[in-house]
């Protein structure tokens, strides 16, 4: 319903110092889509060719989807329109009053807007990806920021033999974080699978483990591989899958 798919926010300030709100959420706004791995040359700041008769100023943030540019959040200046007429119709009083200096005023509002369904619809469309690999084979692949992957890691051991051993790792990063298991399959196949889902680290467990308790992880979007200890995992994977 619509009171889910459509994020809200309604900062209330002074007049005199909405214009300066304005252009703080503005930023925020922009600084949010970077941090979900947007390209900024995908996004562009739209102003509002007409305003409404009570806004003193509106623009969208608009994205680059595969149909084209649309809207996918917006920003507007809605001055005290929305608590007067509140207050003009509900017969009650909305003034604010400041506490330190006694002031009395109705605050402005500055609004920030984002759809839930529309932001998913341009999080996957930023992050699909097919990449022909050496050899002509073609790798799809979801860059998803890694603190937004569905999971954070999954672990494979290399042969099935091995599984004992990479359960036990599995049962240690599941108390800290999302993680996939998958034993069917080359470990090619394998790391397709979770490149298509968006998975950031593969951890492949093989007979090296055994032997010294590391295992070797590998990077979604470069694919390159690091060997790290075992007890290394928890704060490496933390390190990586945040903001």
């Amino acid at each position: 319903t619509i009171e889910f798919e459509q994020m809200e926010h309604q900062w209330f300030c002074k007049e005199g110092t909405d214009a300066e709100y304005y252009a703080e959420f503005k930023e925020k706004a922009w600084q949010f889509l970077l941090d979900l791995s947007f390209n900024a040359e995908h996004l562009r700041f739209k102003d509002h060719d007409k305003l409404a008769h009570y806004a003193r100023a509106a623009c969208d943030i608009q994205y680059d989807f595969p149909m084209g540019w649309s809207e996918l959040n917006g920003i507007h200046n809605r001055t005290d329109y929305d608590l007067s007429r509140h207050q003009e119709f509900s017969g009650k009083s909305l003034t604010y009053v400041d506490p330190v200096s006694g002031e009395k005023y109705i605050p402005y509002v500055i609004e920030y807007s984002i759809g839930a369904d529309r932001l998913m619809l341009a999080v996957l469309s930023e992050a699909y990806d097919e990449e022909t690999l050496e050899g002509g084979d073609v790798r799809v692949v979801m860059h998803f920021h890694p603190a937004i992957a569905a999971y954070k890691a999954a672990v494979l051991p290399l042969q099935k033999n091995l599984a004992p051993k990479a359960k036990e790792i599995l049962t240690q990063l599941k108390k800290h974080f999302p993680v996939a298991y998958d034993e069917a399959g080359s470990i090619g196949k394998r790391y397709r699978r979770q490149d298509e889902i968006g998975t950031p680290y593969c951890i492949t467990i093989d007979f090296d483990t055994l032997e010294n308790d590391t295992v070797t992880v590998r990077d979604r979007d470069s694919m390159e591989q690091v060997r790290l200890n075992i007890n290394e995992l928890v704060g490496f994977l933390r390190e990586k899958c945040s903001f």
